[in-house]
C-alpha cells in the first residue's frame, strides 16, 4: 500500500517553511521515527519523522522549496504490503491527482556531492560561520555531518591559516579485534562537557600555579563549629570557607573577577561575586552557581551547597542556576589526589583545584621544633591572556595566608 506523508501542522501562526535538507532518497528503507526532512521557518528549525515505516517511492520537495501544512512530500511503500496492489494504488492516484512538479531526483552517488545532511543546529552554525557543508566529508549515518565533523574542519582551517599542523583526523578503530568489548555510550551531559572543555584547552593558554595552605586551626575551628549546627541539619565542610577566601581574594584583586568581551580587546571587571562549584553527579559533572558569595554567611552558604548539591544529583537545576559565575571552586578533597589542573570555564578567566589534605611533619619557625600540620594541596589555572604569573603567585599566597587566620572566618 502506498501511503502519502504530508506536512502536519508546524505550530500556532506557522503556515509553512522552507525545506532546508530533503534525508531520504527513492529506494531508502525507513522507519517511522526516522528524519524525511528538515524545515526552516522564521520561528523554528524542525526535523519531520515519516510516522510509518517502509520504502521511499515517491519525493514531491527539494532543498529550498516552500511547502505548506497539507501538501505531499514524498510516497512511502508501507511495510509488508502487496506489490501488486500498491502498483494499482499508485495508478489510480496518478489519475485522479492534480499534476505536480516532480524534481529531479538525484541518485545517492550523485546525492552525496551535491547534498548534505545536517542537523538543523549544524546547519545554522555553519551559516553563521560562512561554510559550505558541502565540502564537509560527513562521518555520521548516509554521509550525515556532525557536529564534530564541523568542528574538526574549523579547526583544519584555522591551523592551516596559521600555518600550523592539521589536527589528527578521528579514526574509525575495530578494538575487538584484539579482545572483548563493552560499548557503552556518553551522557548528553559528559557530551556537552567534553565539547566546552575541549574548546575551553584549545582557546585559553593556560597556565597553573601550585600552592599548599596550613589549615590545622582552620580544620579545628571547623569541627567546633560543625558540633554546633549538627541539631539544625547543617553539614559544614570546607568548601564554605574555600568560597569565602576566594570572594575575599575576588575583592581584592578583581582581575581575577573578570572577564574577556567579545572583542577581546577588553576586560568586563565584575562588582558581583558568583562562584561556580562543581558538583559530581550520576548523570556527570554540573556547576551550580552560588551568588553574592561575600555576602552570605558560612550557615548560609553551607545550606545552600546543601541544596544545590541535592537538586543537582536529582537533575533538578535550572539553565539559570548554572549561568553567570564569575569564579569557578572545584574540590577533589573527598577523593584524593595531591594536585591536579583544573580547566578554566570561559568566560571566567580563573579556577581553583583543592586536593585532599593531608598531615605532616612542618618546621615551625617560632618554636624551632617539628610539628604535625594539616597541609591543604591546591592549584590555581587562569588565563594568561588576562593574568600574569606574579598576580597568580600572589594570589595563591595570599589565599593560603588566608586559610590559616581562622579570626577572617569569626562571625
Amino acid at each position: 500500500m502506498i501511503k502519502d506523508i504530508v506536512l502536519p501542522r508546524l505550530g500556532e501562526g506557522i503556515e509553512g517553511a522552507e525545506v532546508s535538507e530533503v534525508t531520504v532518497v527513492v529506494g531508502d528503507t525507513i522507519k517511522k521515527d526516522d528524519t524525511i526532512v528538515v524545515l526552516e521557518s522564521e520561528k523554528a528549525s524542525m526535523e519531520i519523522p515519516a510516522g510509518v515505516d517502509g520504502k521511499v517511492v515517491r519525493i514531491f520537495i527539494k532543498d529550498g522549496e516552500e511547502v505548506r501544512t497539507g501538501e505531499i512530500l514524498i510516497q512511502i511503500n508501507l511495510k509488508g504490503s502487496d506489490k501488486r496492489a500498491e502498483e494499482k494504488t499508485a495508478q489510480k492516484e496518478e489519475k485522479y491527482k492534480p499534476i505536480v512538479k516532480q524534481p529531479n531526483i538525484q541518485p545517492a552517488k550523485q546525492l552525496k556531492t551535491g547534498h548534505s545532511f545536517a542537523s538543523p543546529s549544524v546547519r545554522r552554525l555553519s551559516r553563521e560561520l560562512e561554510i559550505d557543508l558541502k565540502v564537509i566529508n560527513g562521518s555520521g549515518p548516509k554521509g550525515r555531518t556532525t557536529k564534530e565533523d564541523l568542528h574538526g574542519y574549523i579547526k583544519s582551517q584555522l591551523a592551516k591559516a596559521s600555518g600550523g599542523l592539521s589536527p589528527i583526523e578521528k579514526q574509525k578503530i575495530d578494538f575487538s579485534q584484539w579482545g572483548e568489548i563493552e560499548i557503552k555510550p556518553l551522557t548528553k551531559v559528559n557530551q556537552i562537557t567534553g565539547d566546552r572543555l575541549q574548546r575551553a584547552w584549545q582557546t585559553i593558554p593556560h597556565v597553573t600555579q601550585f600552592d599548599e595552605a596550613d589549615i590545622t586551626d582552620l580544620d579545628s575551628y571547623r569541627k567546633k563549629l560543625k558540633a554546633k549546627t549538627t541539631k539544625k541539619d547543617v553539614k559544614v565542610t570546607f568548601l564554605p570557607f574555600l568560597m569565602k577566601a576566594a570572594a575575599k581574594m575576588l575583592h581584592e584583586m578583581n582581575i581575577f573577577n573578570s572577564s574577556l568581551d567579545y572583542t577581546g580587546k577588553n576586560m568586563v571587571i565584575k562588582k558581583y561575586i558568583h562562584i561556580g562549584v562543581a558538583v559530581d553527579t550520576p548523570s556527570g559533572l554540573r556547576v551550580p552557581v552560588i551568588r553574592d558569595v561575600n555576602k552570605k554567611s558560612l550557615l548560609e552558604l553551607s545550606k545552600e551547597l546543601m541544596d544545590v548539591s541535592e537538586r543537582a544529583r536529582a537533575k533538578r537545576l535550572t539553565p539559570d542556576e548554572m549561568r553567570g559565575g564569575s569564579f569557578t571552586v572545584s574540590s577533589l578533597g573527598g577523593i584524593g589526589g595531591t594536585y591536579f589542573t583544573p580547566i578554566v570555564n570561559p568566560p571566567e578567566v580563573a579556577i581553583m583545584g583543592v586536593s585532599r589534605s593531608r598531615w605532616r611533619n612542618a618546621f615551625d619557625e617560632k618554636t624551632l621544633e617539628f610539628a604535625p600540620r594539616l597541609i591543604m594541596p591546591f592549584s590555581l589555572s587562569y588565563d594568561h591572556r588576562v593574568i600574569d604569573g606574579a598576580a597568580a603567585a600572589a594570589f595563591t599566597s595570599r589565599f593560603a595566608g588566608l586559610l590559616s587566620e581562622v579570626s577572617f572566618f569569626k562571625e
